[in-house]
């Protein structure tokens, strides 16, 4: 079954309770913003090719330096293709995502139209991932990136060329119930809080 919560609310307009019990916000900001967590409970229910291809739409309207759009979003849905995605993720990872019924590979090209290094690519593709997961919680679902994988195995078995760089494996689907997750992670499924702005904004320069 689906997430309950994720129905239950209009995700723009209302906090979850969950994210009302861990989050808040000390400024203004759409409740949209502190309604994107990062779960590991997953259930198998499908996301639909309509679903799936709103929020890559939505990832792929991102902002990129001199519109080159670098990010390449690789998708697996069916059995079989998730089965090599979960043969490169590492243990601990493969342990709850293999539960998602849709996970997407995250890379970006290396190069500019002329042939140079393009040093935003990294930087473009990280926003169109955001745009990407702030999609999915408008249409009630959750994602979660993940940094652990096996970056050589994934090139190889995905015959990604050397151009490009990859960046994290990113679990789609409905949020499941934390009592399919083990016990050390039941304790972490929550959403996250996050450090003071003042910390993180720094007015002029830095020292």
């Amino acid at each position: 079954m689906h997430s309950s919560q994720s129905h239950s609310i209009n995700p723009i307009e209302q906090l979850s309770a969950e994210v009302q019990a861990n989050r808040e916000s000390h400024h203004s900001t759409s409740p949209l913003f502190l309604n994107r967590w990062s779960p590991r409970a997953f259930t198998n229910s499908p996301v639909s090719e309509e679903d799936l291809l709103s929020i890559l739409e939505a990832a792929h309207w991102a902002p990129s330096s001199s519109n080159q759009q670098p990010w390449r979003f690789i998708t697996a849905t069916t059995e079989e293709q998730l089965k090599v995605f979960h043969d490169f993720l590492v243990p601990s990872n493969r342990a709850w995502a293999e539960k998602a019924p849709v996970l997407v590979l995250a890379a970006s090209y290396k190069l500019s139209y002329n042939g140079k290094p393009n040093g935003m690519h990294a930087f473009d593709t990280g926003t169109a991932w955001g745009h990407l997961a702030l999609q999915a919680v408008m249409l009630g679902l959750s994602t979660h990136a993940m940094g652990g994988f096996e970056h050589d195995k994934a090139r190889s078995s995905l015959k990604i060329p050397e151009d490009y760089d990859l960046h994290a494996v990113i679990a789609i689907g409905y949020q499941g119930d934390k009592t399919l997750l083990n016990e050390s992670l039941q304790e972490r499924e929550k959403p996250s809080g996050r450090k003071p702005l003042s910390e993180v904004v720094i007015q002029g320069k830095m020292q």
